[in-house]
């Protein structure tokens, strides 16, 4: 399990929505450089746990939570803390890649200029893309738009725009969803050499994905009133090989979900 030092720590996170439970009782850590998978049947608050980590779930109105999450050991729903600046430090790469309609640069420059970055913004972008992989790919077509890149090639492109702001946790909902074999290959290889310096949690439905990629696996699923609770958290190792709960077992091997 992971110690002290972890990159973000869920501590009994209960999520609401109006006066619907649908998460209950959370306890999680999330290891520095690392990767952690959120896995579990659909509609048992992967997604929702996930955007509790960068204050996403702000944006609902009916949003409530009690517990807390701790970034760095800091409580991220405090009264003086910024969601925007939150969201930077914490970034969120989604399911579908959504490139903005600009250029391939402007996408990447977006957040650095937006944050009154003042550097060389021509050695970010190529530094991000770089991390992502990409650079080499698009290096004569920076000005071209981003939305004539392939399907892959997008979702690297918005990694790159993630990396760009500098965060130290990156979260990914479901980032292979829509890719090929072969995108989706280069993704989790990317998710590999980034996790050397970022803390990476992945929310994923591919059982083999979570078993690749992973460092460790939280398995969440809901009761029969839907409100989601954690039921194993442990090394991605133990919990395809050795799971201490029954319930695991049949999820990961296909019985139920």
């Amino acid at each position: 399990m992971v110690d002290g030092s972890a990159a973000v720590r869920a501590i009994d996170l209960s999520v609401y929505y109006g006066s619907n439970q649908v998460i209950s009782g959370v306890n999680l850590d999330v290891a520095r450089h690392k990767i952690t998978a959120i896995i579990g049947p659909s509609g048992s608050g992967k997604s929702t746990l996930l955007r509790c980590f960068n204050r996403m779930n702000d944006l609902i109105p009916s949003f409530r939570m009690s517990g807390q999450v701790l970034f760095e050991g800091r409580d991220l729903y405090a009264p003086d803390v910024d969601p925007t600046e939150i969201r930077y430090q914490v970034g969120m790469v989604f399911q579908r890649p959504n490139p903005f309609p600009k250029s391939i640069f402007d996408n990447v420059a977006f957040g650095p200029r937006i944050n009154g970055f003042h550097g060389d913004l021509e050695a970010l972008v190529e530094q991000s893309l770089r991390r992502a992989a990409l650079f080499d790919e698009v290096k004569d077509r920076l000005k071209s738009s981003a939305l004539t890149l392939s399907g892959g090639q997008q979702q690297r492109l918005c990694i790159a725009r993630a990396l760009a702001v500098r965060p130290r946790v990156i979260l990914m909902d479901e980032p292979c969803s829509s890719l090929d074999p072969m995108a989706t290959l280069a993704i989790e290889e990317l998710m590999r050499e980034l996790s050397e310096d970022y803390s990476i949690v992945i929310v994923t439905h591919n059982m083999q994905q979570a078993a690749r990629v992973s460092d460790f696996t939280a398995f969440l699923m809901g009761d029969e009133k839907r409100v989601a609770e954690l039921i194993e958290f442990d090394e991605t190792r133990q919990i395809f090989t050795n799971p201490a709960d029954e319930r695991t077992e049949a999820y990961i091997t296909g019985r139920f979900g």
